[in-house]
């Protein structure tokens, strides 16, 4: 039994609103994946906050219709897609992503789109070697923290120098 158009075009604007929060997309050939598969997939995904929707091309192509910023993703539809939708975690998602791939060898990265601009599929995953936010957070607040320690050591040295240029004045007189 196929679907109806009102259910297409509840997965339609569904697609539409996951490409509207995501920064980027990317698709993967997931031929020959079981059920099982596809959840540790999404279950792997889950933290990194990205989202994995398995639909038919049509659909897709009709949601990214019109919209500038996805529309290179038509060059990656065809077969058998799943479409992973990343927001802000874009490092980790596609580390999970790769992680995924490496155990079970199964899926292919054809390519994804990010501000309106195709990447392929070595692009994609050099943004997994990018780092994650947290580690972003660290680094700041680390380099922060050591200009703050540089300041109050150079604010005490002040009146130490002074103090201690004082002492040899007052021992030189004497």
């Amino acid at each position: 039994m196929g679907r109806t158009l009102a259910n297409k075009k509840e997965i339609v604007a569904e697609l539409k609103e996951s490409l509207s929060d995501a920064q980027l997309a990317f698709v993967i050939n997931y031929e020959g994946l079981s059920v099982a598969e596809i959840t540790d997939l999404r279950n792997r995904l889950r933290p990194s906050g990205a989202t994995c929707k398995i639909t038919k091309n049509t659909l897709m192509n009709i949601a990214i219709d019109g919209n500038e910023d996805w529309q290179p993703m038509q060059e990656f539809l065809g077969d058998a897609a799943a479409f992973l939708f990343v927001g802000e975690e874009v490092g980790a998602a596609v580390k999970a992503y790769k992680g995924f791939q490496k155990d079970t060898k199964k899926t292919e990265l054809r390519g994804g789109v990010l501000e309106g601009k195709p990447l392929t599929k070595e692009q994609v995953e050099a943004l997994g070697d990018l780092p994650t936010k947290e580690e972003l957070y660290a680094k700041i607040a680390g380099s922060i923290n050591a200009l703050a320690t540089k300041i109050a050591v150079g604010v005490k040295e002040i009146p130490s120098g002074l103090a201690r240029g004082i002492k040899a004045v007052s021992e030189k007189e004497e």
